[in-house]
């Protein structure tokens, strides 16, 4: 982030009032500076490459291109701000394309405001924001969809070493990095720094994607 003490949000829904609502929320953090708005996927772009945003937040269902595409271009940007897809109902399948697309997590319409505001705060961070309990339902879901994947092992897991191994089945089952670093007793400095390793090993963009590779090689102890 351009200031480490605030975080540029940029917020994309086609309801305005919507938009309205999250702003005065987010807005009312003194941590939290809102640099732009947009009413659909194309305008996220645009509101991306002008204002630089540290986060996204971004409606799922839009008219003309959706969440899920603008996920996707949004992300294959340089240097991309982390993406919040926001929806109405918890389940909606439309969440998990866009997560498989690289959107860090989701939140619904409705979560109280102070929940919100830390989700946007913990996203920008780095830090995980699905819930053991929301990433075992998202997990369950990927399976669903691909039976027979469990079998199949990612082949940049033979280059992790032991703990970075470890990091990833932790974040598997939906720790954070200070969650992990109580749990192997390490600072969260130290996770940050394996998680990071992990990324540039399996490739992958985002914690969503690190949690379906250890689930699908049988890593993740969410079943424990």
């Amino acid at each position: 982030m351009a200031d480490d003490d605030v975080t540029r949000v940029g917020l994309v829904d086609d309801d305005s009032l919507v938009r309205a609502g999250l702003a005065m929320i987010l807005g009312a953090d003194p941590a939290i500076e809102i640099v732009g708005q947009g009413g659909d996927g194309s305008e996220a772009v645009t509101l991306v490459q002008k204002h630089r945003p540290d986060v996204l937040l971004m409606d799922v269902r839009m008219p003309g291109l959706d969440g899920i595409a603008a996920t996707r271009a949004v992300s294959a940007l340089p240097n991309p701000p982390k993406i919040i897809m926001l929806t109405t109902f918890d389940m909606d399948e439309y969440v998990f394309q866009a997560l498989e697309a690289g959107a860090d997590g989701f939140l619904l319409k409705d979560t109280p405001p102070q929940d919100l505001a830390r989700a946007v705060r913990v996203v920008a961070g780095g830090d995980a924001m699905l819930s053991p309990t929301i990433t075992r339902r998202m997990l369950s879901h990927f399976s669903d969809a691909n039976p027979g994947t469990r079998q199949d092992r990612h082949p940049g897991i033979d280059q992790l070493t032991e703990r970075e191994t470890e990091v990833l089945g932790a974040v598997g089952a939906g720790l954070s990095n200070a969650q992990i670093g109580m749990r192997l007793f390490m600072s969260e400095a130290t996770v940050k720094a394996h998680v990071s390793k992990i990324f540039a090993k399996l490739d992958c963009t985002n914690r969503v994607q690190i949690a379906i590779i250890a689930h699908e090689a049988g890593l993740s102890d969410l079943e424990s």
